[in-house]
């Protein structure tokens, strides 16, 4: 039987999780990735990696912990082999802190993480302008290195991959059976998604191979993220911002946040400054649909709008997304029946 031709649009951490998953649970297909923009170029190249959801208002609470489960389970297995190092995924540990106490005290994915407990009165004693604290064990996936890694994942599974920017899904039917589209803010654009908006986060990169714990304010404007080479602080949250310049003024007001949680960084040498746009939506659009291009019935899977959950939730994405291509299969080799 002839392989179901399918092409993955987009070469973020979403993108190139979608297209190992299909290509390696999905044999009767072969998987074609497209992309204009690849690592290091990427949104997801200077994200943070750090593994902590946010609740999304219309989806399920359990299909949003499942999403978590996945990705974390996945990736916890790296971080536990002999790929770590190269693939660029660690355990990490640490403190979120909040300066008022939050309604909800243990989230969803509180017992997702590793060893989840609430912070001690002595322990916040070291933030004095907090009032509340979780620490747990997560893990941080540093996608300069995980997304080169899947890329090699991909090919080894039969996947090609090809630079080319994608102007319309028209430009795709004839090629290819079924289109998943995975290009995140690109969709405003692509399929006229008018939801999603552009969040602009600045980063920097510092060393301070002393700093071993991460620490995040709950509000998510200030936190300091221990990778493998170099230490992450941040942030920004813009909404509609779509500036990709680095903002000197930005970068002053990260600093002076970060060092008022760890005085220490004042001595850290910048190492590089980072601005992304995250592909924010009310709720990630994670669907199926037939779209009419060219005359015919194209089925097109979308997996995108992640936000700031990109990394922590992109595999449990991929892997919802197999089963809606395995429903276009199913669906396709009925009508060939017919």
């Amino acid at each position: 039987m002839k392989k179901a031709r399918v092409v993955v649009v987009g070469a973020g951490v979403v993108g190139f999780s979608t297209a190992v998953c299909i290509a390696e649970a999905l044999p009767m297909c072969s998987v074609t990735l497209l992309a204009d923009k690849f690592s290091p170029n990427t949104t997801s190249d200077g994200a943070a990696g750090i593994l902590l959801a946010v609740e999304f208002p219309d989806i399920p609470l359990e299909r949003q912990r499942r999403w978590f489960k996945d990705s974390f389970d996945h990736l916890l297995a790296i971080a536990q082999s002999q790929h770590s190092p190269e693939a660029g995924v660690i355990l990490s540990s640490g403190w979120q802190i909040f300066k008022e106490v939050p309604v909800d005290k243990l989230p969803f994915w509180s017992e997702l993480v590793i060893g989840f407990r609430l912070m001690t009165d002595c322990e916040l004693k070291r933030f004095p302008q907090h009032k509340f604290g979780q620490a747990f064990t997560t893990i941080k996936c540093e996608c300069s290195s995980y997304l080169p890694w899947l890329e090699n994942r991909f090919i080894k599974a039969g996947g090609e991959v090809k630079q080319r920017k994608v102007n319309s899904l028209e430009e795709l039917s004839s090629s290819y059976d079924i289109i998943v589209n995975c290009s995140g803010l690109g969709s405003k654009n692509l399929v006229g998604d008018t939801q999603v908006y552009p969040v602009r986060g600045q980063v920097l990169k510092v060393e301070a191979p002393w700093l071993q714990h991460f620490i995040r304010d709950g509000d998510g404007k200030a936190y300091i993220y221990p990778g493998i080479h170099s230490v992450t602080v941040g942030g920004t949250r813009q909404e509609g911002d779509w500036r990709l310049q680095v903002d000197e003024e930005d970068t002053r007001s990260i600093m002076e946040r970060c060092s008022r949680l760890e005085p220490s960084l004042s001595k850290a040498k910048v190492l590089s400054e980072w601005v992304g746009l995250r592909p924010n939506r009310k709720n990630p659009r994670v669907e199926r649909v037939l779209v009419h291009l060219q005359g015919c019935r194209v089925p097109v899977v979308h997996n995108y709008g992640h936000g700031s959950c990109g990394v922590t939730l992109a595999w449990g994405t991929a892997l919802d997304a197999v089963g809606l291509v395995r429903q276009c299969l199913n669906e396709m080799l009925l009508e060939a029946k017919l």
